[in-house]
């Protein structure tokens, strides 16, 4: 697990990207959950996000889990690439498996966030 990230409770990663941008997906964690992705519904660009309030969906053929936005500003970009390829979520959850950039005003949100044995000890404890 990336020692970089920060994760939520509701098991999305957040890695800094500099300028106020993050880049947002879901834990191998919570992918292993859901299983074989099917489809994943991202955000709009432009669109605003407050945290913890849902703004994508992931469909797997277990199930259909919401995303939460882990950070409140606006989606800057979209991973393309799930459109044809959603199983990216399962393979790479960290790396080309990312679903949507947010650029944010106040980075104070992204130290409140887990790290990552704080992450761990949350999926262990609900296990």
């Amino acid at each position: 697990m990336p020692s970089e990230l920060k994760f939520t409770n509701t098991h999305e990663w957040v890695r800094p990207e500099g300028d106020g941008i993050y880049t947002v997906g879901i834990t191998d964690h919570a992918q292993s959950m859901l299983g074989d992705m099917v489809f994943v519904e991202l955000p709009e660009v432009d669109s605003e996000t407050e945290a913890g309030e849902d703004c994508a969906v992931a469909e797997s053929v277990k199930a259909a889990s919401d995303i939460y936005a882990p950070l409140t500003g606006y989606v800057v970009a979209v991973n393309e690439e799930l459109e044809s390829s959603p199983e990216l979520v399962n393979s790479d959850p960290y790396g080309d498996g990312w679903l949507f950039q947010i650029k944010v005003e106040d980075d104070s949100e992204f130290a409140d966030l887990l790290d990552a044995d704080n992450y761990l000890d949350l999926v262990d404890d609900s296990e």
